[in-house]
């Protein structure tokens, strides 16, 4: 994956997804980042399913490579944290980038202290007590929500939350992106400058346009005049 990509915020990475025609997949709201304000992800999937017990995910290290996302699916359960210090310690010895818990997580200042990222729907001081059966896909996917992810999955994730984008077009995807990204900067640029979004947009023309064709929707005169602001 590109460096600069990690640079992509994943509000333009949603955008791009829906520009290019790629499944907008993501995260729930409320899985954020445990150590907000610049915490960043961006890496392959490397999925795993937490069934009580942290032998899991210990199995999953040994498949990893260095920049992998761990996806931890604890099927969003609010009644126990999965993850804790030591786990996201070994997942920085083993190279992992960063952590995406569909559930809870604790030693919420110990984990700021690791710096690794961690986004999850929050913290809990009890761990699990159960231990239940594994299932055989337990090392091959994780479900988020309702999306499946899987090791043809890249994670990003910042503070406006995670998404998943799958690898086979990343490419397009990011390339996408960089052009929304260099769009809007413009256009913010010109803000400054004293040119209000309504002259850079033609607004009035689409009013125009709209009252003669009521089918005539922003979003289309957008990518007429070539801005961007939405998708």
């Amino acid at each position: 994956m590109p460096e600069e990509s990690a640079e992509l915020s994943t509000p333009l990475i949603a955008d791009a997804c829906v520009r290019t025609g790629v499944p907008l997949r993501v995260a729930p709201p409320g899985v954020s980042a445990v150590v907000p304000a610049g915490r960043r992800i961006a890496g392959r999937a490397l999925p795993v399913r937490h069934y009580g017990s942290v032998d899991v995910f210990l199995e999953a290290f040994a498949g990893a490579e260095p920049g992998d996302v761990l996806v931890i699916d604890n099927g969003g359960r609010t009644d126990e944290a999965c993850v804790g210090d030591l786990a996201v310690l070994e997942a920085r010895a083993a190279g992992i980038a960063g952590l995406v818990v569909w559930g809870l997580h604790r030693d919420t200042p110990e984990l700021a202290a690791i710096g690794l990222p961690v986004f999850s729907y929050g913290s809990c001081p009890a761990g699990p007590v159960r231990l239940d059966d594994r299932e055989p896909d337990a090392l091959t996917s994780a479900r988020v929500g309702e999306h499946l992810v899987d090791g043809g999955d890249l994670v990003f994730g910042d503070d406006d939350g995670v998404l998943f984008v799958p690898a086979a077009r990343a490419e397009e995807v990011l390339a996408a992106a960089r052009r929304i990204h260099a769009t809007e900067r413009e256009q913010a640029r010109r803000i400054r400058a004293g040119e209000t979004l309504r002259d850079q947009t033609s607004f009035a023309d689409y009013l125009a346009r709209r009252s003669a064709d009521p089918a005539y929707t922003f979003r289309t005169h957008l990518r007429r005049i070539g801005g961007a602001i939405e998708e």
